[in-house]
């Protein structure tokens, strides 16, 4: 049997490769250490309450780029349009909040 040979020229279709569980585990295996650096930092009691909540603030920014990525699938292709909408949603909802802030602690 002949085996069918690709020239450079000619273009070749390439398989999807299914991803496999193993970026999940692993993400979610990271989801669970950061959850509990959150917890025992709060749990620990002799933490700076400062540090404490700027920890938490960087704990939770890095779980939902982790949760939007990967559990959701937003990094792979064609997801741009649900990615600005997102963003949209963000910063309408920041700028509500920081507007609320201001209208009711310097009005």
């Amino acid at each position: 049997m002949a085996t069918k040979q690709h020239s450079p020229d000619s273009p070749v279709k390439h398989r999807h490769r299914p991803e496999g569980p193993q970026r999940h585990i692993v993400v979610f295996v990271f989801s669970i250490v950061l959850t509990l650096i959150a917890f025992a930092a709060v749990a620990a009691g002799g933490v700076n309450p400062t540090f404490a909540v700027i920890l938490l603030l960087v704990m939770a920014v890095l779980q939902v780029i982790l949760q939007m990525g990967f559990w959701m699938h937003l990094k792979d292709k064609g997801h741009m349009m649900p990615i600005i909408f997102m963003l949209g949603g963000f910063f309408i909802a920041g700028t509500c909040i920081i507007m609320s802030l201001y209208w009711v602690w310097w009005d």
